[in-house]
């Protein structure tokens, strides 16, 4: 109760939530209770809350969109700062657009289209955040977030906040200094150039048919399971395997794209891990190629 009160005396009673179900905030739906589940309004609110943690050495997670996070069964012991909600404002400046880590990706590439700026059609229909697509540098069918990001605010473990150069946000594939150095992401600028508003709209749409009928859209995921393997196609190698529509109880590796994981219903993290896991061990023992997990695992399993 001591931690309780002091979250509700930074943030005010109305932000903190006690044994917070993660089901409900991850796109798996899978995942226990967290002890506290805390709504932070703006970058002051979000520093005095990370030093706060840190001194007194409470676990800590930032949540966007609940995406790419598998939560354990046990749910999560510490604090949740749910993002999404509250830090989601996006405005336009120019061909600029600046975007708070909390805002949808989606909700971005609809300014972009509004605004009748092209570059951020590939991200239309990524289920994630700002802050995630910064730090784990996004992408899809052939764009990136390194192709548009100029520049992101980010607050440091020691609570100091830094607006970094993309040059200095170090870029890669799935990876960025962010996640090397376990930064947040607070707002990011992305540079777009202007467009022909239809045409914008027909990329947007063309790539909205292609994630329709080729990902399975309609179960519950963390969307693209692994990493692309360097020369290689993750779901090629495990339909290769043998592996499309394998089970482990409710957790299902798709018929429909063997990249993805899917929930049939009720499945439990237990079931994603232990089904991820023999993905991994049959796929290597067909291929010799070793898949790695791009799903991030948190809490007590």
């Amino acid at each position: 109760m001591i931690l309780y009160e002091e979250l509700c005396n930074i943030l005010g009673e109305k932000k903190v939530i006690a044994d917070e179900p993660m089901s409900r905030h991850t796109t798996f739906q899978v995942g226990g209770s967290a002890d506290y589940f805390v709504m932070p309004e703006n970058p002051e609110e979000i520093k005095e809350l990370i030093i706060f943690l840190r001194r007194e050495d409470i676990p800590y997670y930032i949540l966007g969109n609940g995406s790419n996070l598998l939560v354990g069964d046990k749910g999560y012991r510490g604090v949740i700062i749910y993002l999404y909600k509250n830090l989601n404002r996006v405005r336009t400046q120019g061909n600029r657009i600046y975007a708070q880590a909390g805002a949808l990706l989606s909700k971005i590439a609809a300014e972009a289209l509004d605004k009748s700026l092209a570059g951020f059609e590939f991200a239309s229909g990524i289920p994630g955040t700002m802050g995630g697509a910064v730090m784990m540098n996004a992408g899809a069918y052939g764009g990136a977030m390194s192709h548009v990001l100029e520049s992101a605010t980010i607050l440091t473990q020691e609570g100091e906040m830094k607006t970094l150069s993309m040059d200095e946000l170090e870029l890669g594939y799935r990876t960025s200094i962010i996640a090397k150095n376990d930064y947040l992401v607070l707002e990011a600028v992305i540079g777009l150039k202007p467009g022909n508003v239809e045409e914008i709209r027909a990329l947007m749409e063309e790539l909205k048919e292609r994630r329709r009928t080729k990902q399975p859209l309609e179960y519950p995921s963390a969307g693209s399971t692994f990493k692309r393997p360097e020369g290689y196609f993750a779901g090629k190698l495990i339909d290769d395997a043998g592996l499309r529509g394998f089970r482990v109880g409710n957790a299902q590796v798709s018929t429909k794209h063997c990249g993805f994981v899917i929930n049939l219903g009720g499945a439990t993290a237990k079931e994603v891990v232990e089904l991820i896991n023999q993905v991994i061990d049959r796929v290597e023992a067909a291929s010799g190629v070793r898949l790695d997990p791009e799903v991030k695992r948190i809490g007590e399993f």
